[in-house]
């Protein structure tokens, strides 16, 4: 018999909130994060390592034994949402979730995977998965020398090079990465070649397959928490501009059309809250039911992330289609974030699966 699952967020989880959001507030504003989207170079060193070592968020699903803050994926989904809703350009997602899973599916205590999880921890180190952003747990894994569409490999020292006979970690001066241009400009595409003799081994060619998926599975259940940021964040921007613009001399929000438009986001939003807590809750307790609440969560929060940033470039009106307002970074990150770690589509089929259903939903 399952447990019911926590919805709710803990003292705690709204004291790491707090932190994580005046952190990006100060250091992460969307005139900053435009500029240095422009530049080429989104990434804010001191705004990752203030983030990964001084406020502790990059060894949150690390053991305390192995140099982290033993705390779990509830802490790490806040910590999501709140980059979310800030399009902050951090390799969180993919270094301190899919990659430090990735690893701690391992279960080495010591040795090269143990020491490498601690530097994450630590914030000295930035490891990510040597897999497209597409990737899915359930997905064909590519094994090959050169691998396109990998996210935030710019921003990594470690690659995590899955090919044929197992996992290795292979340090950046022995890859290469060719910047892609992406659609999302806050999270940097590359394709990467790494050499077959490149790299220290760290796994066999099962067990390196299984944690590979273990991490993909926990990054797609964590994203959806980072499009319930999105999400938030739309509505509530596209709520006070409509409050505040004025046409025939009353509000624009206050016209029925838009009432009903915001109301059903409302409602959207609401949903995938408690999908991307469920999901996370599930990751944390280790639940049997975690593919299942991934696949909901995915399905769901990919939707509603979409359709909130639409509807934010839409109600803002004019404004919202220019460069200048931060609606289009949402939309560009929220269509990213579709595609990213299995589409919607695949997710349906994967919940059309595990309950048994004769069709897709």
């Amino acid at each position: 018999m399952s447990t019911q699952p926590d919805l709710l967020y803990s003292e705690a989880e709204d004291d790491l909130r707090a932190a994580v959001r005046s952190l990006v507030t100060g250091r992460s504003d969307h005139t900053a994060v435009l500029s240095r989207a422009e530049s080429g170079t989104p990434y804010d060193d001191g705004l990752w390592q203030s983030l990964a070592a001084g406020i502790g968020a990059a060894g949150l699903l690390v053991p305390e034994e192995l140099g982290g803050q033993g705390a779990g994926h509830r802490e790490a989904a806040v910590v999501l949402e709140e980059l979310g809703r800030a399009v902050t350009p951090a390799p969180y997602l993919t270094g301190s979730v899919i990659a430090t899973e990735t690893l701690l599916a391992l279960g080495a205590q010591d040795g090269e995977a143990a020491g490498l999880l601690k530097e994450l921890a630590a914030g000295r180190t930035v490891a990510v998965l040597a897999l497209p952003l597409s990737a899915s747990a359930d997905s064909r894994l590519p094994t090959g020398a050169t691998v396109t569409g990998v996210a935030d490999a710019a921003a990594a020292d470690v690659l995590l090079a899955l090919r044929a006979d197992g996992l290795y970690a292979v340090r950046r001066g022995e890859a290469t990465v060719e910047p892609l241009t992406p659609l999302d400009l806050t999270r940097p595409l590359a394709a990467v070649t790494t050499a077959g003799d490149s790299g220290t081994r760290l796994a066999d060619a099962e067990q390196a397959r299984a944690a590979v998926r273990r991490g993909l599975l926990a990054g797609a259940g964590l994203l959806a928490s980072e499009q319930l940021g999105i999400a938030e964040w739309c509505l509530e921007e596209t709520v006070r501009y409509t409050r505040d613009r004025h046409q025939f001399n009353r509000p624009v929000g206050s016209f029925q059309a838009l009432k009903h438009r915001m109301a059903q986001l409302w409602l959207d939003v609401a949903g995938a809250r408690a999908a991307a807590r469920n999901a996370a809750d599930a990751l944390a307790t280790g639940s049997a039911e975690v593919p299942l609440a991934v696949s909901v969560a995915q399905a769901h929060c990919s939707r509603v992330a979409v359709r909130a940033a639409e509807e934010c470039v839409q109600l803002h009106a004019g404004i919202g289609m220019t460069w200048e307002h931060p609606a289009h970074l949402y939309l560009k990150r929220a269509k990213a974030d579709e595609i990213a770690l299995g589409t919607p589509g695949r997710h349906k089929e994967s919940l059309a699966e595990l309950v048994s259903l004769p069709g897709p939903l």
